[in-house]
């Protein structure tokens, strides 16, 4: 079984999809071997996985970080569903610091989404019953967490649909913008 990555427009962001075995059952596909995944350049020493749960289409959570030294590179997928996954690079010194991109994860296209330490991460649910995995390098640490607002008009993030009725929890409507933020990630050192 192979990999296949897809580079993107953020630099260190990369797309991965596996192999997919389908017939009349149904389907199979490993979504993570670690030596297949080191030989294709993704070497993390990921220690613990998370799942959420958004029950409609119209949830937004995000965008979120935490701050050096208790980054986190995660490898991200939607299970059931689908989402909008956006992430922004928030690397000092990076040559696309302050810069955004957004990827359709699905349980349709099975592609995974590496999410490098420094950047803010967040998505949109397009579905109902999405079911989302996090596998991440580094543990929560609630003193680190932060984020960054997901209307920042800086930004100009153009999510998929309109952010009036939207379903956020409380934390998530009040993110400072990227220009406000509490930040201590420069590029090449984390």
């Amino acid at each position: 079984m192979g990999l296949k990555i897809i580079e993107t427009k953020l630099a260190d962001v990369k797309l991965v999809e596996t192999e997919v075995f389908g017939d009349h059952r149904g389907f199979f596909t490993e979504t993570f071997t670690r030596n297949k995944f080191v030989d294709a350049g993704i070497d993390f020493d990921f220690n613990q996985d998370n799942q959420s749960l958004s029950s409609h289409a119209g949830v937004l959570r995000g965008l979120h970080y935490q701050l050096a030294p208790y980054t986190q590179t995660k490898l991200v997928r939607a299970m059931t569903g689908a989402v909008y996954d956006v992430l922004v690079d928030m690397r000092k010194g990076s040559p696309t610091y302050g810069e955004w991109e957004g990827y359709i994860l699905s349980e349709h296209n099975h592609r995974q989404l590496l999410v490098p330490r420094g950047f803010a991460h967040g998505f949109i649910t397009l579905t109902d019953n999405v079911n989302f995995a996090y596998k991440v390098d580094g543990y929560y640490e609630p003193k680190a967490d932060r984020g960054i607002a997901f209307d920042d008009p800086d930004l100009g993030i153009d999510w998929p649909m309109s952010i009036d009725h939207l379903t956020l929890s409380e934390k998530d409507t009040k993110h400072p913008q990227l220009k406000d933020a509490e930040n201590n990630f420069v590029y090449g050192e984390i």
